[in-house]
């Protein structure tokens, strides 16, 4: 059983982890093929077994056994590009402070297939149970096809390679009293990073390294019904934070870059946890509210990149994300809407130093999840009374990133057998994101 279980869990990782940008920082905007089409609430509006990782207590709406699957096609398109090296070159050539223009290139990784499956069964009139087994965040470019030696720098991102891919497994249970529902879950996630890159001394790649870890998620929901507001429902959940280590992998590249513990040079702050890159607590609170076929949903969460080792290490900052839908239902097909926003987690650092400039390029070479403005849409179609189809499209519109990289490039300089710094001209690292996501899924009643 474990083994199998296990086999599961590398099968999903595979079919998920090439380029498994999400949306809100690495997270998908949410699971579920409903929920995604409404902008990604679900705190307070239910969506049956698909509600398992959204808000536990809302398994509660379940009314007898379900089952949900769903593979999300996901696409993002980013483009990026860095003049470190080549401003460095042209110094060294006597250049004194030129800026070489910068030249982008599209990453490899715009493809990949992230699985959901969910179940959902009813015990008794108090207590419903759940499974779901979903890829729900993730991260990755590839500009290993992409020129890099000290006379030809290519779009100067080092040939960067990152591949990082999350799945979670839940139980959730969820107990009903009247309009109040409970909810909690037990969480294993299932993760694997993996990176590859250039340095000025040549070729680093790090083995795929995987890890997994044990939390917990809480909910509360209170449908108005029960005290005679109809169609009135408000939702909280809580999720822990992950603790995840993947070895060999962070940490090489830190150190070939100068950044890992134990280093000291001038300006630079080591990086503290070494391969820890922690999936981060959440907290969120949610109303719906139904009248007739109309249902109308808003949620607030708040993701804590400021407080997990890792992405607090590069500069992360917490995440306030609000979406927003709107759901059309009649008994044999639903039409829904919404929208998503989240500032990006990612902030610029100090870049005239260089610990500050190592950190803006690993984050927007390696690591953009910038995105910010998601619109989605999408509907179901009931093809008999068990048998649902449903389907959704999110879009992030681009969006552009800039930041400091002069550090870096004194650094290449140096390394060259430079001696005036001063005389680089200024760098920075560019990167354009955006994304589309379709989702189909199936939900079978029995």
């Amino acid at each position: 059983m474990t083994k199998t279980i296990k086999l599961a869990l590398v099968a999903a990782i595979a079919m998920g982890g090439t380029s498994a940008f999400a949306t809100n920082g690495d997270n998908l905007i949410s699971t579920g093929t409903q929920s995604r089409a409404m902008g990604g609430v679900g705190i307070a509006k239910s969506f049956g077994a698909e509600s398992g990782l959204s808000n536990p207590a809302l398994l509660s709406s379940v009314k007898n056994s379900e089952v949900a699957g769903s593979l999300t096609f996901f696409m993002p398109d980013v483009a990026a590009g860095s003049n470190v090296q080549s401003n460095a070159g042209a110094a060294l050539q006597g250049a004194v402070g030129m800026t070489v223009p910068i030249t982008s290139a599209n990453s490899d990784a715009d493809f990949s297939i992230i699985p959901e499956i969910a179940f959902a069964s009813r015990i008794n009139d108090n207590l419903v149970y759940g499974f779901s087994l979903t890829g729900t965040a993730g991260m990755g470019v590839d500009y290993s096809s992409t020129t890099f030696t000290p006379t030809d720098p290519g779009n100067g991102v080092f040939q960067m390679k990152t591949e990082l891919a999350l799945l979670k497994v839940a139980i959730p249970f969820a107990y009903q009293m009247d309009g109040l529902s409970l909810g909690v879950s037990p969480i294993l996630q299932y993760g694997t990073l993996q990176m590859s890159h250039q340095t000025f001394t040549g070729p680093l790649a790090s083995p795929k390294s995987s890890d997994t870890s044990f939390g917990y998620e809480v909910g509360a929901s209170y449908d108005f019904n029960a005290v005679g507001v109809d169609g009135l429902t408000i939702g909280a959940v809580y999720k822990s934070e992950l603790a995840m280590t993947y070895d060999n992998t962070i940490s090489g590249s830190l150190l070939a870059f100068g950044m890992a513990p134990g280093f000291t040079q001038p300006g630079v702050t080591p990086i503290t946890s070494g391969d820890n890159l922690d999936q981060p607590a959440e907290m969120g609170i949610g109303i719906s509210y139904a009248m007739g076929q109309s249902t109308i949903a808003l949620d607030y969460r708040n993701v804590a990149w400021g407080e997990a080792a890792g992405y607090s290490d590069f500069g992360w900052e917490d995440q306030d994300i609000i979406s927003v839908g709107y759901e059309y239902a009649t008994s044999t097909w639903a039409v829904r809407v919404g929208y998503n926003y989240a500032e990006s987690p990612i902030k610029e650092q100090d870049g005239n130093t260089y610990g500050g400039a190592v950190k803006n390029f690993f984050n927007l070479a390696g690591f953009p999840g910038i995105v910010e403005s998601h619109f989605t849409l999408g509907g179901g179609y009931a093809i008999d009374k068990k048998l649902t189809l449903d389907a959704a499209v999110v879009y992030a519109a681009e969006v552009s990133e800039s930041f400091n990289t002069n550090g870096l490039a004194a650094a290449a300089y140096a390394f060259g057998g430079g001696t005036s710094p001063q005389n680089v001209g200024a760098s920075s690292i560019d990167v354009t994101h955006s994304q589309l996501g379709i989702t189909l899924g199936l939900n079978y009643k029995f």
